[in-house]
């Protein structure tokens, strides 16, 4: 048995929708858990719809979550030559034909199957037929010569043992008219070409699978063994697709979620080991193996997601944890001051306090990280005349403090409760508003410890002003 080798195939014409993800993530685990293989085949040949900007999105998705392929990428529009070699010598071995059917009979062959309701199968018209019969007029394509005769079964890796009739299976065109390989030929060509030695897919192409299997055989290749997962679904059931909602890497990265979280997620959406929820890369690549994936589909449930990415909040070392907030912060918020690092580090225990995303984590952090407090238009009618006072009496008592800790700040909030008639909220909401623009946040202690004198004395200083 050759070295295990295993891939993942997106077509660059959108961004990586999470379904492909999981795909790549399975296929990974399997290659890497057999000491094997794991390559990235960009299927380009739409060439209407495959923009570069989307093979580099797919690659640095996958990087992002962890998924680093061996070897170069293999681009299948470099290879359309050896596929029309390989249909010209399936023709040429007896495998296939041309098929002369003018677009209007194939039309009416499947205007009469939708009358009947029955699926459409090509009436194989020119299978046997001799090419002195060919219109003059009409360019042919080339269809492989399905079987008619006989069962086949899949000994199918996940779903157990798949039967189909061959006469089933139509005689499908693996040359288009105008000389194109379709997908069925170039994916099987490159799966060959490539050594691949397990194909681990959705369970969408089980139909594809068959007729891939009949082109190995018809070349007399080697078959590698097939594994096919059940889809992602919606949590409503449906059938998860690139316009749904949080379909795509992108709109989970975006909010703040993990790639270590979300990979565990993906991990554990359709496969199991044990009762084990929390897996580290190691884990994951030690435990992982085909016969822990479910046969039913798996739904796609955004709670779950983050309550996934909240648990490595909570317990991830802060260091990792930063180091996440940096990266995030810089993509999609603002970059942090390197200044602000030590600040920022020794208020994440509480800055993390709640926080889902690290979307959360920068909300909480936004008064260290951003300088110019931005204030809320409503929140900043709290700033009345007696809240002024009551800034203004803060400031003068902290002035003369050597340094801020919770212990010598609370009598002075104490006593301002007292002498103002007030209750906490009446003093700590001025305050929480003067120093961070916002009612909302971390708690008040918090806030002034974390700032320091310094800057908790200019913040005041400026809303007095």
């Amino acid at each position: 048995m050759s070295k295990v080798a295993t891939r993942f195939a997106p077509s660059p014409t959108g961004a990586l929708h999470i379904g492909g993800v999981r795909t790549a993530l399975f296929n990974w685990l399997y290659s890497k858990n057999q000491n094997g293989t794991f390559h990235l085949r960009i299927e380009d040949t739409d060439k209407e719809r495959s923009k570069e900007e989307h093979k580099i999105q797919i690659i640095k998705s996958l990087k992002w979550i962890g998924i680093e392929h061996d070897g170069d990428e293999y681009i299948q529009s470099t290879k359309i030559n050896d596929h029309i070699n390989i249909a010209n010598e399936l023709l040429k071995n007896g495998h296939a034909y041309k098929c002369y059917c003018s677009t209007e009979e194939i039309e009416e062959q499947k205007k009469r199957a939708r009358q009947k309701k029955m699926p459409y199968i090509y009436n194989r018209k020119w299978r046997d037929k001799d090419e002195k019969d060919a219109p003059i007029d009409v360019k042919p394509v080339i269809r492989f010569k399905s079987k008619i005769e006989g069962n086949y079964i899949l000994k199918d890796l996940v779903q157990g043992n798949v039967e189909i009739e061959n006469n089933t299976i139509e005689d499908f065109i693996i040359l288009r008219n105008d000389g194109t390989p379709t997908y069925n030929l170039s994916v099987t060509v490159d799966d060959h070409q490539m050594g691949m030695t397990h194909i681990i897919r959705g369970d969408d192409h089980k139909i594809n699978t068959f007729k891939q299997i009949q082109i190995y055989l018809a070349m007399a290749w080697e078959v590698p063994q097939f594994a096919h997962i059940p889809l992602i679904h919606t949590i409503e059931g449906k059938k998860l697709s690139k316009r749904d909602n949080a379909s795509t890497l992108d709109d989970y990265s975006k909010i703040g979620i993990m790639p270590d979280a979300l990979r565990n997620y993906l991990l554990r959406l359709g496969w199991s080991y044990k009762d084990k929820e929390i897996f580290t890369l190691d884990e994951s690549i030690k435990f992982f193996n085909l016969a822990g994936i479910g046969k039913s589909p798996s739904k796609l449930d955004k709670n779950r997601i983050l309550s996934m990415n909240e648990h490595y909040i909570k317990t991830i070392e802060e260091e990792d944890l930063y180091n996440n907030l940096v990266k995030y912060c810089e993509i999609y918020k603002e970059k942090i001051n390197p200044q602000k690092e030590s600040k920022i580090k020794s208020s994440l225990s509480f800055l993390k306090n709640k926080a889902k995303t690290l979307e959360d984590i920068f909300n909480n952090a936004k008064y260290i990280i951003i300088d110019e407090v931005k204030f809320n238009e409503d929140d900043l009618k709290l700033i009345d005349e007696k809240a002024k006072k009551i800034i203004n009496e803060f400031q003068n008592k902290i002035n003369k403090l050597e340094n801020l800790s919770r212990d010598n700040l609370e009598p002075i909030i104490n006593n301002l409760i007292e002498k103002h008639e007030t209750n906490f909220k009446g003093v700590g909401q001025p305050l929480r508003v003067a120093l961070t623009g916002s009612k909302f946040g971390p708690g008040l202690y918090d806030i002034v410890i974390s700032l320091g004198k310094s800057d908790v004395e200019k913040r005041l200083g400026k809303i007095l002003e």
